[in-house]
């Protein structure tokens, strides 16, 4: 079983599998830089060397590592400076995880800002492919979202039509949000609603494209496009559903990552433990 949670690089990046083994973690995710500014520190080829030393002396794969893009980037944006902005924080992204040896970016697509959905898929489209001309071996992951006002990727029909349009195909892949993919209306909340809902998305995007997928239960209601992750079966999901997606995902090889609140209720190695045993 391959699982963990997001961990923080506060101090150097190597310090994130010092978080991740502390935590019992088989695989876990990091923010390269700071996730909350445009500027980012170059990364120290120290810090490099030793987060892989780590890596390469832990229990974690490292096909079992993702790092994940920035908040402030907007791919469907129409602002032709932020789009500039987002596109250019993209690639550095992909440089900083080739640089790592990180082998997958996960990415928000974006909100088009109410100049439509098609306008919106050609900018995300266009600058995912000019990320992609990078020379290294990082595959960017496409994130379902929550199904906002403006936002796009929540329909798996949608984000599997994006998905087809990208080339090079082996450059990209998809991250599955079981939290995103509840409150954008997919049912996940018993074992049956489960094998239904990845069904749709086998159909619409392809099982063999998920790489990744962030296990987060929901405070947010079925279709109600709430995106609040919370506590793993204690939210809108439940434990019959979270345990079926667990399970699925351990039978498919495919690496879970927890985005779990930290607060008086549980912290990352209460849930984790709580993964686990639904496992």
């Amino acid at each position: 079983m391959q699982i963990g949670c997001h961990v923080s690089i506060s101090g150097s990046v190597d310090k994130a599998v010092d978080n991740a083994t502390e935590r019992d973690c088989t695989a876990f995710q990091i923010f390269t830089r700071s996730p909350r500014s445009w500027h980012a520190k170059d990364l120290v080829d120290a810090d490099v060397k030793n987060y892989k030393e780590k890596l390469d002396q832990s229990q974690i794969d490292r096909f079992a590592t993702v790092a994940h893009m920035p908040y402030l980037p907007n791919l469907a944006t129409p602002n032709p400076d932020a789009y500039k902005k987002s596109v250019n924080t993209l690639i550095k992204e992909v440089e900083r995880c080739g640089k790592l040896g990180i082998p997958y970016l996960v990415t928000h697509l974006g909100s088009h800002l109410g100049t439509g959905e098609e306008n919106g898929i050609k900018r995300i489209v266009k600058g995912l492919e000019k990320a992609a001309t990078l020379k290294n071996d990082v595959m960017i992951l496409l994130e379902n979202t929550a199904g906002q006002k403006n936002s796009v990727g929540s329909d798996f029909t949608q984000l599997g039509s994006i998905f087809s349009k990208l080339k090079p195909a082996k450059r990209f892949g998809v991250c599955f949000d079981t939290c995103h993919t509840f409150v954008a209306g997919y049912d996940l909340r018993t074992e049956k609603t489960v094998k239904e809902t990845f069904r749709k998305f086998d159909d619409s995007v392809g099982l063999e494209h998920l790489k990744i997928l962030h296990l987060n239960d929901s405070k947010g209601e079925l279709g109600s496009n709430l995106d609040r992750h919370y506590h793993v079966g204690l939210g809108g999901i439940g434990e019959k559903g979270m345990s079926a997606v667990i399970k699925l995902m351990n039978k498919k090889k495919i690496p879970i990552i927890l985005e779990t609140p930290i607060d008086d209720t549980w912290d990352d190695f209460a849930n984790i433990k709580k993964a686990k045993e639904l496992a």
